[in-house]
């Protein structure tokens, strides 16, 4: 019987997704992910954020949504390691006991799209020190492009941002052959 070997998992882009109302702060905020993450490579243009009232009250108004991608690949079992250190930047930038900026980290393979979380929930995997995984979106070779799933957030489904990613994956594509 021939022994079964685990394969090493294929690195990956490093994303993260920022909200915020102030361009400033969201600066402020590159400069800090650039110090953990290593230089950004692709960022995405500021996009009004209109799908929840949810983070008005903390962030202000009107709400941009910004992605960022990461030219140093990385190692998947990193993400909640990312999620640490973003919450870590959130809480650098707070202002009066409100964040001022939203960071959410995650990674794209050529396969889908993973985003950490501090919050659990039925579709969603525990990584370590309170962190969660899900997969968000997950790459359809009929398609040729990300799809959502029923609990993928709504911005995470507009069309913009599917073509984002798509772009991005062939980021990482180049970004892979070294």
């Amino acid at each position: 019987m021939r022994r079964r070997v685990p394969y090493p998992p294929e690195k990956a882009l490093l994303l993260t997704g920022a909200l915020f109302s102030k361009e400033d702060t969201y600066i402020k905020a590159l400069g800090c992910l650039e110090e953990c993450f290593g230089e950004a490579v692709m960022e995405s243009p500021a996009i009004q954020w209109d799908f929840s009232e949810h983070y008005k009250e903390e962030l202000g108004g009107p709400i941009y949504r910004r992605f960022i991608f990461f030219r140093k690949l990385m190692e998947q079992d990193q993400l909640a390691a990312g999620k640490l250190k973003t919450c870590e930047i959130e809480n650098t930038l707070s202002r009066d006991g409100k964040r001022t900026i939203n960071i959410d980290p995650g990674y794209l393979t050529v396969a889908k799209l993973v985003l950490a979380s501090t919050k659990d929930y039925s579709h969603r995997i525990y990584l370590t020190d309170g962190i969660f995984a899900e997969v968000t979106l997950s790459f359809s070779k009929d398609k040729q492009h990300y799809v959502p799933f029923a609990y993928t957030y709504k911005d995470y489904c507009d069309e913009r941002y599917l073509r984002l990613f798509s772009i991005a994956r062939s980021l990482l594509l180049f970004l892979s052959r070294g």
